[in-house]
């Protein structure tokens, strides 16, 4: 019994340590949601600078074409980062949600376990037969 015990705390320490670090489930979803607007911006600043460029090509402006050849290469860069920034973001949200399923079943188990090992309670008599 002292074993049992002994395990179901230290199972609760660790539960409770690994939610006390965890990152809240709106701040997680804030992020995303962030890390997604800045794709959306990032694509967007790239769709304008290749139509600059083109622009550029066609009045025969060289070096504004190459500045925005330049900026379209920046803004590559940034898409690039954003997305492995949402990817990472989405693989902890994943993560986080699995070890929240975990932990909920641990507890289910534990609670059933305590159950099995309640002592059975004496019979009660029934109510006519208590007053009597």
């Amino acid at each position: 019994m002292m074993k049992k015990f002994a395990w179901f705390t230290g199972a609760s320490a660790l539960i409770a340590m690994s939610s006390a670090f965890a990152q809240a489930p709106s701040d997680e979803n804030r992020d995303i949601r962030q890390d997604r607007r800045d794709v959306r911006q990032d694509k967007a600043d790239i769709r304008e600078d290749r139509r600059e460029m083109r622009d550029d090509l066609q009045r025969g402006d060289k070096a504004g074409a190459a500045a925005e050849r330049a900026d379209i290469r920046r803004d590559r860069r940034d898409l690039r980062a954003d997305e492995k920034d949402l990817r990472g973001d989405r693989k902890d949200a994943r993560r986080d949600a699995r070890d929240l399923r975990e932990d909920r079943a641990e507890r289910r188990e534990e609670r059933a376990e305590q159950r099995a090992n309640r002592p059975e309670r004496p019979e009660r008599p029934e109510r006519h037969q208590m007053h009597r």
